[in-house]
């Protein structure tokens, strides 16, 4: 119960700090600038303060427990060997992804960023920050919590991965079963590994990934 209450904190300053964030940089900019490029820009970077916010409630909240933060939350790096095999296992299922739902360029994409330096924000939030604080709080806390509790290794990390797909409200539902799939994975790497890390680095991959394939970047 105060794994889920922490989780759900964690979620709720995020949420909060994306919001007073842009709202912040809106009132930084020229209105009439505000096209629909430049506020993805700033929704963006809103995020990446916001992920950094997010990971501090989990910091809070592991200290306050008189925990060390980065031994509860797995923050090991991965060996070599371990790194390799996540690779290859995230570049199976990336590929049979793509096979069944292939990503077609739009002008209407959401990754339309603007330039250099929208996709430059857009990588740092979806494919570095957003990663790390997911990692962070559904494969090191929650899953930590979990499978200390009666559900156990194998109940936290179907729990974890069923929330991890249904947390990704903007996709229809055969998109979030594949992010449940793909959830399965990295907790499955994250819990043999004992590697927070070893998640955050395939979840980034996967996201680099499918960014480059969903395009365009005008």
């Amino acid at each position: 119960m105060e794994t889920l209450f922490v989780a759900l904190v964690a979620y709720a300053v995020y949420g909060l700090m994306s919001w007073l964030a842009y709202f912040a940089l809106v009132a930084l900019n020229d209105t009439t600038t505000l096209t629909p490029t430049v506020v993805r820009k700033l929704v963006n970077v809103a995020s990446i303060f916001a992920s950094g916010a997010a990971i501090a409630v989990l910091w809070v909240a592991i200290r306050m427990a008189g925990r060390n933060f980065a031994e509860y939350l797995a923050l090991n790096w991965p060996n070599r060997n371990e790194l390799l095999l996540a690779f290859a296992v995230v570049a199976v299922l990336v590929a049979i992804e793509v096979g069944v739902w292939p990503y077609e360029s739009s002008v209407d994409s959401p990754f339309v960023v603007g330039g250099a330096g929208g996709l430059f924000v857009l990588l740092v939030s979806s494919c570095l920050a957003v990663p790390i604080m997911e990692e962070f709080v559904l494969r090191g806390f929650m899953f930590r919590g979990w499978s200390e509790s009666f559900l156990g290794p194998i109940g936290a990390i179907v729990l974890t991965s069923a929330l991890f797909g249904i947390y990704h409200t903007q996709y229809e539902w055969f998109v979030r079963i594949w992010i449940f799939l793909n959830g399965l994975a990295l907790c499955f790497f994250r819990w043999r590994s004992n590697s927070t890390w070893l998640a955050a680095v395939m979840h980034s991959a996967i996201n680099i990934i499918l960014l480059f394939l969903a395009g365009p970047y005008d």
